[in-house]
């Protein structure tokens, strides 16, 4: 199945390229702008990214590539597996793709990842010595990354993260809960988390933060990634009468937690944030309708359906169109308006030199599809708002009736929250 999977992987990126120059304008002298992606690829946070970066240039070779110091150069997308979602494979295999990225490929600039926190921290001082400007757009949720930068930014200037990250995460979450409780006077949480960094950070900020404003966290597993059985956590909910289940893991095996949860019909609402096999079109589909009630967050807004910005489904639609499934999951739509940052920051600083780029992009101002895109000047993380217009907005969706219905933040939301007939709320107890 992985060999299989690396083979699409190689054909459509080839098939792309032909796709993405034929027709064009480019004169044969015109050097493309190569764009190094490591990604995941045969992971959804991977894959997504991907196509969501050939959607972008083809869009934008297509009406003439991008301007550069009074020429028109196309993009190139290079794309290496860097396998670091994958168990067990060390950190030093996604560090060797980036280093070939840059100094075989002769990328001028990288977009994606590394996916896993690990990795994408291991990676800072390789592309720091190599001085060539990153966007991170999938996947590295980790605090540590965007504050690494912050207290030493002479060094990791040329790093930027233009999607959400655990902090941000967790404060959306909370503020969820917080809404839920007004709304069903829930008071009660049990957290399953997967055992790596910004999962297990996410539960902890969590956790605290929900204790602090008065509410109950009646526990706290931690699961290995790849984990097969999680009934053991999902009993302990219910024994401890949870009425939130905060389920934080990327790894596809949640769809057996999702079965697990419906067969035994624990009496508790069902939130996972950053989760592939519930944040996917497919879910439903995958799970004969077992994620029925379940809330994820794919980050950002436009990986599910809204109105957040004018541009948002059209993306929503041009993705759908071009790869025949709706936008699927976390890194799809940061990927896609990284491509569109990048251009615009070459298209002003009028070079691909990388201090160049770096102050154009401090200065970066655009609407996008998850709202106004501009940086943090101080640690390059993509500045937060609730109000698309003010800046990049997230969002949680729960499966209704088979379809991704966008529940919060309220200001792009298009419809309201369910709980499970068998999940009795403690306002409808008291009446």
């Amino acid at each position: 199945m992985t060999k299989f999977r690396r083979f699409v992987v190689i054909i459509t990126v080839a098939a792309t390229f032909v796709f993405a120059f034929a027709g064009s304008s480019f004169s044969q002298k015109s050097q493309p702008i190569v764009i190094g992606a490591p990604l995941a690829t045969q992971y959804l946070y991977g894959w997504d990214a991907q196509r969501a970066m050939l959607l972008a240039v083809e869009e934008i070779n297509g009406k003439g590539g991008v301007a550069v110091g009074g020429a028109r150069r196309p993009l190139k997308l290079d794309v290496l597996d860097t396998r670091d979602l994958e168990p067990g494979v060390p950190l030093s295999e996604a560090l060797l793709v980036v280093e070939k990225l840059i100094l075989d490929k002769k990328a001028d600039v990288l977009l994606g990842g590394p996916i896993r926190s690990e990795a994408a921290l291991a990676a800072m001082d390789l592309i720091a010595k190599y001085k060539k400007v990153s966007i991170l757009t999938t996947g590295a949720l980790t605090p540590a990354y965007h504050r690494r930068i912050g207290e030493n930014y002479s060094k990791y200037k040329y790093l930027f993260r233009i999607t959400s990250e655990a902090g941000q995460l967790a404060k959306e979450a909370i503020d969820l809960f917080e809404n839920l409780r007004r709304e069903y006077r829930f008071d009660q949480i049990f957290l399953m988390v997967q055992d790596v960094a910004h999962a297990r950070a996410i539960g902890d900020l969590v956790g605290k933060n929900l204790a602090q404003k008065g509410w109950k966290v009646l526990g706290n597993e931690v699961y290995p990634t790849g984990a097969l059985d999680y009934s053991t956590g999902l009993l302990k909910a219910r024994d401890q009468k949870a009425q939130i289940l905060f389920v934080w893991m990327d790894h596809p095996e949640i769809a057996i937690l999702v079965k697990q949860w419906n067969d035994l019909k624990i009496p508790v609402l069902p939130i996972a944030g950053i989760s592939s096999a519930v944040e996917q079109p497919g879910g439903w589909a995958n799970t004969n309708g077992a994620v029925a009630y379940w809330f994820a967050s794919p980050a950002n807004a436009g990986n599910a359906p809204s109105d957040a910005t004018p541009l948002t489904m059209k993306f929503y639609h041009a993705y759908t169109k071009r790869w025949l499934v709706e936008p699927e999951g976390y890194g799809t739509a940061s990927s896609y308006t990284a491509v569109y940052v990048l251009a615009d920051a070459i298209r002003r600083a009028g070079s691909l030199n990388s201090d160049k780029l770096v102050a154009a992009l401090e200065k970066s101002d655009l609407m996008g599809v998850y709202g106004r895109v501009r940086f943090d000047p101080k640690t390059h993380q993509v500045i937060a708002s609730y109000d698309p217009k003010e800046g990049a907005v997230g969002t949680w969706f729960q499966w209704q009736d088979g379809k991704r219905v966008v529940v919060w933040p309220a200001s792009i939301a298009t419809g309201k929250s369910r709980i499970p007939p068998w999940v009795a709320s403690a306002k409808a107890l008291t009446r």
